[in-house]
């Protein structure tokens, strides 16, 4: 089913267009760094884990608890594709049977946030060493989140018990958790994953984004029909405004799904969401938090949606033409330029982000104007997209 939305012309298609590319040595420059802090937060979380932002520009340590700890993994198998050095690898294979044993004994797990923990963590380690216990925790989390699926509704419920009504509903970021489900029919062979992938993400296109390209943060179901009823938001200003990080988890969520089933109908969806999202940016090409505030609201940026947007504009860049290709990689340029000379952190030390000015939830006060965790691992993954062939962890 083929979903049409508005597709906005872009206000800065000149600019985007002739914007260079990274050199070698710009990206080396900004991974060194990153390594470096990697280096200092490895001894300064051990075998544990970072809370999913800053306070006071550190990381709290937690245990293996947060939809977000897959972050740090990943970041830990980032360093060791760019360095080849083994302590990375000893870690990321420790924090393994760190998720191997959340997964198993089903530790705060009653969430659909399976791909973010299990993808970066697992699906990551199995591809790059072939580790068994990485492939079975995956498909162990892959099984976990079926649990989520509401046939009914034919989408993968977000949070709380599926026969609550005032939970019958799906968020935009599981774009990025069905992956794992591709990934699992690959290694398998059952179908079962990929159709419910493909089920939800058809449910989560016609529902969740708008006629005009935005996206709602959530879309609630009819729960006694399986129907949609409305959208409405968590994480962003208004229900009807575009919060910037949910507008990015569609951009890179399509293109991964471009990936795993060549569907070429995404286009559309890809150019009018990355449109919309580019044609709010402020004078620094980094967003605010959600995509209402511009310049001179003295409202606080999001990095980490940069960065996201960043890397989804990367990973659908090989299905577009050569001119559209060559507007888009310009505008993912212009962002990435920004966060290496404005957001990148230029001191290392023990705890602290790597990418600084991001915002984790604003109505809860959390993380606002912080650095958080996966603005640091979608950060170190653009820098890497462009300085190798990379296979994805997703």
């Amino acid at each position: 089913m083929t979903r049409k939305i508005n597709i906005e012309t872009i206000q800065n298609i000149d600019a985007y267009s002739k914007e260079p590319n990274l050199s070698v040595d710009e990206l080396k420059k900004a991974m060194d760094i990153c390594i470096a802090q990697v280096d200092l937060n490895m001894n300064y979380f051990k075998d544990k884990f970072p809370y999913s932002c800053a306070k006071g520009g550190i990381y709290p340590i937690i245990e293996n608890i947060e939809w977000t700890d897959g972050f740090w993994t990943g970041m830990l198998w980032l360093a060791y594709e760019y360095t080849g050095e083994e302590k990375y690898r000893q870690l990321a294979e420790k924090n393994i049977e760190s998720f191997y044993h959340r997964v198993k004994n089903r530790i705060e797990l009653d969430h659909h946030d399976l791909g973010f923990l299990y993808s970066l963590s697992c699906v990551s380690g199995y591809k790059l060493t072939g580790n068994s216990l990485a492939k079975k925790a995956a498909v162990l989390a892959a099984d976990k989140l079926l649990e989520r699926w509401q046939e009914k509704g034919q989408f993968l419920q977000a949070w709380g018990p599926k026969d609550s009504p005032d939970h019958y509903r799906f968020i935009i970021d599981c774009l990025m958790n069905i992956p794992l489900l591709y990934w699992t029919t690959e290694v398998t062979g059952d179908e079962k994953y990929a159709k419910i992938a493909t089920s939800h993400y058809q449910t989560s296109i016609c529902n969740v984004i708008r006629d005009d390209a935005s996206a709602f943060h959530t879309f609630y179901m009819d729960y006694n029909t399986g129907g949609p009823s409305h959208g409405a938001t968590r994480q962003g200003y208004s229900d009807s405004s575009s919060w910037a990080r949910g507008q990015s988890w569609g951009i890179y969520g399509i293109a991964l799904n471009t990936r795993y089933t060549n569907n070429l109908e995404n286009i559309s969806l890809f150019k009018g969401m990355t449109n919309y999202f580019l044609n709010r940016l402020p004078k620094d090409d980094i967003c605010y938090w959600d995509l209402i505030f511009g310049d001179g609201s003295e409202q606080s940026k999001d990095s980490s949606a940069a960065a996201i947007a960043i890397c989804g504009i990367l990973e659908m860049e090989k299905f577009l033409t050569l001119e559209d290709r060559r507007v888009y990689r310009g505008s993912a340029n212009r962002m990435m330029r920004s966060l290496i000379q404005n957001y990148e952190t230029k001191e290392t030390k023990p705890g602290q982000p790597i990418l600084y000015h991001g915002v984790y939830s604003w109505h809860s006060g959390k993380g606002v104007d912080e650095g958080n965790i996966w603005g640091d691992y979608y950060f170190m993954e653009a820098i890497l997209r462009q300085l190798k062939n990379w296979d994805p962890y997703w």
